[in-house]
């Protein structure tokens, strides 16, 4: 019947049977077998039959969060006390600042520590990738703390607090960051993005109207912008750019400084098994936090 149970939550997560099939693998027909058995089984309907969407109705609403919860404790037998010997697949979600700073010698320690671990490694923005933990498609996610309060299934540990800075072409004159923003062309972090609100943010609180000459989300594809006379941008100070000295110029905000948050995200259920503790160790262990 886990099976079952995971079908049925597949299809509450993506809204319709033939788009859960999609996800999970399996036909339309073979998700509606399967959660005709599981409301046999169960002896209640467990959907609305209207339309395409499948909507829970209430006997569905109760039994969600109790199949989650089975799964759940299925998932924590089978894992053995000790990480070093785990096998099985640890999936991370992290975003791009991410897959180049923090995670390669975590990953080294992670291996180090639990060889039979195979991680896999999920690319992503951060709205994207924390979606993608609370739907429990992903056992932790590094991403940027999003501007508005997080589902109470999810847990945060913080690991570093990066700084904005205004960077600008080599060759440009001046230090007073306010008047280079202002009157210089702007090479935008995405406002979509978690990085790009703060900067939007900042850009409200000190009444700047900035002349927008590209808007993108990549922090290195921003630094090479700025490098060939584009315009000026304000980016978190971190990244591959800072490694590879860039023909740009670095100046602070001085008292005006503002900052992005990492943090490594995941559910509460999954935080308290011996491989995703053992990860987070082994991000925390990192010199340079």
């Amino acid at each position: 019947m886990l099976r079952e149970l995971k079908t049925f939550i597949a299809v509450t997560r993506h809204g319709t049977f033939a788009a859960a099939g999609m996800h999970i693998g399996l036909t339309q027909s073979a998700v509606s077998a399967q959660i005709r058995q599981l409301e046999q089984a169960l002896g209640v309907q467990l959907f609305d039959r209207t339309g395409r969407q499948a909507t829970l109705n209430a006997a569905g609403l109760r039994a969600l969060p109790l199949a989650k919860e089975i799964l759940e404790t299925f998932n924590r037998m089978a894992v053995p006390v000790e990480a070093n010997e785990y096998r099985g697949e640890l999936k991370v979600g992290a975003i791009g600042t991410a897959q180049t700073g923090l995670l390669p010698q975590a990953l080294l320690r992670l291996h180090q520590a639990a060889p039979a671990v195979e991680c896999k490694l999920v690319p992503g923005v951060s709205l994207e990738l924390l979606s993608q933990v609370d739907a429990g498609e992903l056992d932790s996610a590094i991403i940027i703390r999003p501007p508005f309060d997080l589902p109470k299934e999810l847990h945060v540990q913080v690991l570093r607090n990066e700084p904005f800075v205004l960077i600008v072409p080599h060759t440009l004159a001046g230090d007073d960051p306010l008047h280079l923003i202002s009157t210089q062309p702007h090479v935008r972090y995405d406002r979509a993005s978690f990085g790009g609100r703060l900067v939007s943010r900042f850009l409200r609180e000190q009444k700047l109207d900035v002349q927008v000459a590209l808007e993108l989300d990549e922090l290195e594809a921003i630094v090479k912008m700025v490098e060939c006379g584009l315009g000026v941008s304000l980016i978190p100070q971190a990244g591959l750019w800072l490694e590879h000295p860039a023909k740009v110029r670095i100046i602070p905000l001085g008292k005006l400084t503002f900052y992005r948050e990492i943090i490594l995200l995941s559910r509460y259920s999954q935080r308290c098994l011996p491989v995703p503790q053992l990860f987070a160790r082994c991000l925390l262990a990192d010199p340079s936090l």
